[in-house]
């Protein structure tokens, strides 16, 4: 009986241990049948001899060390099972003889005996365990018959009886063949459930976005790490998301009503915008998944992608650009000296304020990629301020500017750096702050923790709705202006560790740099 089977099978020690508990059972019976009352053992036609007696227990002791091998020597299963085999085929033929044959039915434990041995069993084997069960049961009837204590008639029940012993070995491996693959099948899909599970956990755990999965009731069932930073979820365990954050619950409320579109933007309290997108799982429970997506993420990624479009133009700027530059200047230079009209001079101004213009867009394009050369050091913040205002250039109005350090503070940070950001702050102030005395103030601050620069003017101040764009690149609302002179600011503080934001007033512009205090 070749098949897949033959090849892939491996021993089922423990269905082979049931097989050994029923043999247990009935080598017990077999005992018993022997041992208890005349009139019991009337019933089932056996005498009490001395040769019964001992082949019961002769059987129990075997079936015992079988069970035994079974559960602690689990080694040439085959041999193991072949050996059982042949002991039930010549125990159960001997009772039969001493009961009165096929007559007495106890062919049938025979029968039982080799289905549970061919469900347990392997290939062509299982004719071989039919074999010795007809073979005993014939040459068992036989002996009876010559002895003169069967019938000779009794030879077409036993040819029948051990016709039946082939039929039960064939049925019982063709089920047992039946389980083995469904149980392989059933192995398989559980392995690839479990990989598949495995997949699908890590990827959520790798996700950029937040995920999170809500029953009907408005539990929370599972979200991922992100999900957990975006919103202070707990790490583990059910919960219910309106307890930490009911604005989302009450939106996937509102979803689940129809009253809301499965894509929206959420702001919270804490200042955060959340870019929420809902789907329904389709599930019986009535689950839906909420992505989440921080819009300052993404606003810091789309600046990266203009970053890195900017990054692919530097390369080639100084000499795509600079070089003819040069010569514009140089050959503007030249035609100065013979200019005689008003109108030559007019234009060559007007050709050397673009030159110049230009000129400046390609220092603070370049300027992107010096970042890395730092040489950060500890800076006492009144000190550098006060050297910082002693050191403008002549044409710069110092009674517009005023300095207030009302206690130290000293901030980490590359000195030419934090001049380059402190110098595009207080020009920005001057550009927009009125011609009174200290229009313009620097204020050193010590607040827990955090060294605090601030420049402040008495202008106009950041409109409303340009204080989301005032740090992007090339965002300017100065004819003259490049837009890269507070981004590359904030772009030097971030690189120092450092922070650049806008301090929160009505009246006039108020720029904030803040780093970890040193003490």
């Amino acid at each position: 009986m070749s098949d897949w089977l033959s090849t892939t099978w491996e021993a089922n020690w423990r269905s082979f241990q049931y097989y050994n508990a029923y043999r247990l059972l009935m080598a017990v019976l077999f005992v018993l049948a022997v041992l208890l009352p005349h009139e019991f053992l009337a019933r089932i036609e056996l005498g009490e001899t001395h040769g019964l007696i001992g082949l019961a227990l002769a059987y129990l002791s075997t079936v015992v060390l079988a069970l035994a091998f079974s559960l602690h020597w689990q080694h040439r299963f085959n041999l193991q099972l072949s050996i059982q085999v042949v002991v039930d085929a010549l125990v159960v033929s001997a009772f039969s003889l001493a009961a009165g044959g096929v007559a007495s039915g106890y062919g049938i434990l025979q029968v039982v005996s080799l289905a549970g041995a061919c469900l347990v069993g392997r290939g062509r084997l299982v004719l071989f365990y039919a074999a010795i069960s007809a073979i005993a049961t014939l040459l068992s009837q036989v002996w009876g018959i010559s002895a003169g204590r069967f019938d000779v008639a009794t030879l077409l029940p036993t040819g029948l009886l051990s016709a039946g012993f082939f039929a039960t070995a064939i049925l019982a491996r063709l089920l047992g063949q039946h389980v083995m693959s469904n149980e392989e099948l059933a192995r398989r899909r559980g392995e690839e459930l479990a990989n598949q599970s495995l997949i699908s956990q890590r990827i959520v755990e790798r996700m950029q976005d937040g995920m999170l999965v809500i029953d009907r009731a408005g539990g929370l069932v599972r979200h991922n790490p992100v999900a957990g930073t975006m919103l202070g979820l707990p790490p583990e365990g059910p919960c219910r998301l309106s307890d930490h954050v009911p604005l989302l619950a009450e939106a996937c409320e509102d979803w689940r009503r129809g009253a809301r579109d499965g894509a929206f933007s959420l702001p919270l309290p804490d200042g955060h915008t959340l870019r929420v997108r809902i789907e329904s799982t389709h599930s019986s429970d009535g689950e839906i998944l909420v992505f989440l997506e921080d819009m300052a993420q993404v606003k810091a990624q789309a600046q990266q992608l203009k970053l890195a479009a900017l990054g692919r133009l530097t390369a080639s700027i100084a000499h795509e650009i600079r070089n003819p530059l040069s010569a514009i200047r140089h050959a503007s230079d030249l035609l100065r000296e013979d200019a005689q009209t008003d109108m030559q001079h007019r234009l060559l101004r007007i050709v050397g304020d673009n030159v110049a213009r230009l000129d400046r867009i390609v220092s603070d394009v370049l300027e992107l990629g010096r970042q890395s050369r730092m040489d950060v050091t500890e800076i006492e913040l009144g000190a550098f301020c006060q050297q910082f205002l002693d050191q403008l250039p002549a044409d710069v109005a110092h009674e517009r500017l005023a300095l207030d350090c009302p206690a130290p503070a000293i901030l980490r940070f590359d000195r030419a750096q934090l001049q380059q950001v402190l110098w595009n702050l207080v020009a920005n102030a001057l550009r927009h702050a009125s011609a009174q005395v200290g229009a313009v103030r620097l204020l050193v601050r010590h607040v827990d923790g955090w060294a605090e620069l601030h420049v402040l003017d008495d202008g106009p101040g950041i409109p409303p709705e340009s204080r989301e764009q005032i740090f992007e690149p090339f965002y300017t609302t100065h004819t003259q202006g490049t837009g890269l002179g507070l981004f590359i600011a904030r772009e030097l503080c971030v690189a120092n560790g450092a922070r650049l934001t806008l301090g929160d007033g009505a009246l006039g512009g108020h720029f904030i740099i803040a780093g970890e205090a040193r003490t």
